[in-house]
């Protein structure tokens, strides 16, 4: 009896497909690898900061004062790194954060008090989202041009508020949220609004079909269309969560505050950018990190509190800012190239 011949088998090169390490696995390696580097890098700068300044660094109020700062810009940097993930970018997060902390300290406003105040600046914070939104979404410009001319707007009807003045805010239900009577366990306020944005955010984007969606659209726009992804709807959306973030930011700062200027908000587009592009996500979009992002907020604002407390030169700063943001775009390169 003929016995059945298996048909020849060819050598490809490669391991079996239940021999290869799944991709997600490696992307969950190198998020690690990533994530212990920024937590290492701030090591190394607390050490610094306890060396050179060890009474002043180490001081309670002080690593307060540092998780303070840090909260407005990374409220910030949540919302912009949604948006980098999705492919796009936003360079008008300062000047919307002006715009609201103005419109929602004029005398009209405080008269509603509280909610007046916290109204005004999240709705301004959407209202301008959308127009972003709306621009690049459905009148199909570029990101950065659209942003840029809302950025400009947004720098102007601020100053147009103001008049170029400091609105002082009266209302000391705002104002007592900076207090230290308002602190929680020793926490204040602002960073307990920072923490819940922050967990939100990564749950939003790790754990939900909206994030997913964001990565897919960052990745590859024609294949998410194709894959039934209305792209156009998530990009608005998204500037929408980028200008509501901006909103929350703008608050959290007329409390640090306890005023509102024309000049809030400067460069925050260029921090929470460099921000979440050092903690991870690709400028290309694809790929986000929240928890990378915050890392790299707190990076950044612990390298200022350490040259505030040393007396060292702005510039300084500025360009060591600098020399962390190329060596963090050349590893991403270094990575993507081994991929």
């Amino acid at each position: 009896m003929t016995q059945p011949v298996s048909p020849p088998r060819y050598d490809s090169g490669k391991a079996p497909a239940t021999a290869r390490t799944p991709a997600w696995r490696t992307l969950t390696a190198r998020a690690d690898v990533r994530t212990l580097s920024l937590l290492g890098v701030l090591a190394v700068l607390a050490v610094i900061g306890g060396v050179t300044k060890p009474d002043e660094f180490l001081d309670t109020r002080n690593l307060q004062l540092v998780l303070t700062q840090a909260s407005v810009i990374g409220v910030v940097t949540v919302g912009m790194t949604f948006v980098i993930t999705s492919g796009g970018i936003d360079l008008s997060v300062g000047a919307i954060v002006a715009l609201a902390s103005v419109w929602a300290t004029t005398v009209a406003t405080q008269e509603y008090g509280f909610a007046g105040i916290l109204f005004t600046a999240l709705a301004v914070g959407v209202g301008c989202g959308l127009v972003n939104g709306v621009l690049v979404a459905y009148g199909g410009m570029v990101p950065f041009i659209a942003t840029l001319a809302m950025l400009a707007s947004a720098r102007g009807l601020a100053l147009q508020i103001t008049d170029g003045r400091t609105q002082i805010v009266t209302v000391d239900s705002v104002l007592g949220l900076g207090e230290r009577d308002a602190y929680m366990l020793g926490i204040p306020p602002l960073v307990l609004v920072f923490a819940v944005v922050t967990v939100v955010g990564w749950l939003v984007l790790n754990r939900t079909t909206f994030g997913r969606r964001t990565v897919a659209v960052g990745g590859n726009a024609e294949a998410a269309r194709l894959a039934g992804i209305d792209v156009r709807r998530q990009r608005l959306y998204l500037y929408l969560l980028s200008g509501l973030c901006c909103g929350i930011a703008a608050f959290l700062l007329i409390i640090l505050a306890g005023s509102g200027q024309n000049t809030n908000g400067n460069l925050y587009e260029l921090d929470a950018i460099a921000a979440a592009i050092i903690g991870g996500t690709l400028l290309s979009g694809g790929r986000g990190t929240i928890t990378g992002s915050v890392l790299g907020v707190l990076i950044f604002t612990t390298i200022t509190d350490i040259f505030a407390l040393n007396n060292l030169q702005s510039d300084v700063q500025q360009i060591a800012k600098g020399a962390i943001i190329v060596a963090a775009v050349l590893v991403q390169r270094r990575t993507a190239s081994t991929t």
